[in-house]
């Protein structure tokens, strides 16, 4: 089971690193989470294992790694407006925010708080997303080939 664990931890990790440039985790609080009711599957699944695979492969592809402190809260900020709602259990899965009204599904939210807190996150409200016009190279001016008869 061990080394099961491990070889999809380095297929999962090594596809990560592979298809994303910058890649930003949360540093969860393992050891807390282990006393309590969710301790067997918190080990089960090698969090931190997974993360030290995912660190030493960014340096080794050249891309980035953020480790978001534990203490940010991810998921009690709307990712929306910003406001902190307070701690939910973990059976809430959605929640409105009381601020602004958007429903939130759990996972998601915290997901997009991270790549915030980690200055991934674009935002294309009112951001100009497409390129503007470049001039063109004073080689590249003209749209066709001269015919033989006038480069003759």
């Amino acid at each position: 089971m061990t080394d099961a664990r491990r070889d999809f931890h380095h297929q999962l990790s090594t596809e990560l690193i592979r298809e994303n440039q910058a890649v930003a985790v949360e540093d969860l609080a393992v050891n807390g989470m282990a006393r309590t009711r969710l301790a067997k599957s918190v080990h089960d699944a090698g969090w931190s294992a997974f993360t030290a695979m995912l660190e030493y492969k960014a340096r080794l592809y050249g891309r980035e790694y953020h480790r978001i402190g534990r203490f940010e809260p991810t998921s009690r900020t709307c990712s929306a407006c910003g406001v902190k709602d307070g701690p939910k259990p973990l059976h809430v899965r959605e929640w409105q925010c009381a601020a602004c009204g958007t429903w939130l599904d759990r996972d998601v939210n915290a997901a997009v708080n991270v790549a915030k807190a980690a200055g991934l996150a674009v935002s294309a409200c009112g951001a100009q997303v497409r390129p503007g016009f470049a001039p063109a190279q004073r080689g590249e001016a003209g749209t066709l080939p001269k015919s033989r008869r006038e480069a003759a």
